[in-house]
């Protein structure tokens, strides 16, 4: 059952209409959206943005919440009227954080309303609904679009009351809250998101920025979350690092450097930031090639091999033990060999080549790593601890800080 809100913030309903109206309408809800979102980017140049653009999602999530909420509410629900009340008010108070007014957002609800009482009336003469039932369908289907724009209302005069300083310090509240630990819930990102008139996307993409780091911050856009006076600064961007995202980010970094996180839900973003903190510190030791924008995606297994080194210390002087009563140059020998031989899946000839060497001499140096190592090398675990800790061996020997 649709509502509206009258001049004194009292519901007002329109007449029941029969619940299995809910029922035909609820599976055209999807292509419905996707429709609306079409002719939304066709006709209001404001919304004709990038797909990924914070002003587009945010709008696509509305729609789509709206839609569902009015078939819930024709079906006597009203379990998801909270959220797209959020929803609603979020986009008038993007309206106001963004300087415009509420031309563009109004010119969308009537487009939407357009849009969707076509595939009404359509969905109504399919069905074989009355010219009652329909009557009593568009004057719900209207006054719930007016309900709608109330609600943006109410969300663009709020945020038009705070001044600029109390949103960048709820946006800051909200970064930290993505960052830190422990974890919050969903529902507490999205409390923290909805009063910092952000659009709380399904995935963020965190970025670590070196020390002292100079940003341009307007270049960011308005739905990027900076932290860029800390002693570690990073940024929040929603959604993926697609290349529309990734020349912006490179425009506001004079000095072209940074690492990215994966691309994650917004709960697991401490993460991933801790993760593209730890791709810049390699790129600084030289372990990890400086690739402008490093992307911690790239170099996973670096940075899980390299996590804890005392840990990986302890590793290594347990299951390379026998090498270490060998002298300087017979060690390195049998550990270039040892960890060619267990990348190769243990062909000589392909051993002696990774290593320029004749194959004779592989097999001599492998006579001697079955002598010293036994029955580690036949034993799937213990290969693969080997592996593992000869490769970290190898990554640490890039930096001499970390050898």
């Amino acid at each position: 059952m649709a509502r509206i809100h009258d001049s004194a913030g009292r519901d007002r309903r329109p007449g029941r209409l029969p619940p299995r109206i809910a029922t035909v309408l609820r599976p055209e809800l999807d292509s419905l959206a996707e429709d609306i979102m079409s002719e939304i980017r066709r006709t209001i140049p404001e919304y004709g943005e990038p797909p990924d653009s914070g002003a587009r999602l945010e709008l696509r999530a509305s729609v789509e919440q709206t839609l569902r909420t009015f078939v819930d509410q024709i079906s006597g629900s009203d379990e998801s009227r909270d959220r797209r009340d959020q929803l609603c008010r979020a986009l008038g108070r993007s309206e106001a954080y963004r300087g415009r007014s509420l031309d563009a957002l109004q010119a969308a609800y009537r487009t939407g309303v357009q849009v969707a009482w076509r595939r009404v009336a359509e969905v109504g003469r399919r069905h074989g609904l009355s010219s009652t039932v329909m009557s009593q369908l568009a004057d719900a289907l209207f006054a719930y679009i007016d309900e709608l724009a109330s609600l943006s209302v109410e969300g663009f005069e709020e945020a038009r009351s705070r001044t600029d300083d109390e949103r960048a310090e709820l946006q800051r509240r909200l970064l930290w809250m993505l960052v830190e630990r422990p974890r919050p819930s969903r529902a507490a990102l999205e409390r923290a998101a909805d009063a910092a008139g952000w659009s709380l996307p399904a995935e963020v993409t965190p970025v670590a920025l070196p020390p002292r780091a100079r940003c341009v911050r307007a270049a960011l856009g308005d739905d990027v979350l900076a932290d860029l006076g800390g002693a570690e600064p990073h940024l929040v961007l929603p959604g993926p690092l697609d290349a529309d995202r990734r020349a912006v980010l490179l425009a506001a970094l004079p000095e072209r450097r940074a690492a990215t996180g994966l691309t994650v839900p917004p709960g697991e973003a401490a993460d991933s930031l801790r993760w593209a903190r730890r791709t810049l510190a390699l790129v600084d030791t030289g372990i990890v090639e400086d690739a402008g924008l490093t992307a911690a995606e790239d170099h996973l297994l670096e940075l899980w091999l390299l996590a804890d080194g005392a840990l990986l210390d302890q590793v290594a002087r347990r299951r390379l033990a026998v090498l270490a009563r060998m002298g300087a140059t017979q060690r390195l020998r049998l550990t270039e060999t040892l960890g060619a031989w267990l990348e190769t899946q243990g062909n000589a000839v392909e051993t002696a080549k990774r290593l320029q060497v004749h194959p004779q001499t592989v097999r001599y140096r492998l006579r001697q790593i079955t002598e010293a190592f036994g029955e580690q090398l036949t034993d799937p675990e213990s290969r693969f601890a080997l592996e593992a800790v000869l490769r970290a061996g190898r990554l640490r020997e890039r930096s001499p800080s970390l050898r």
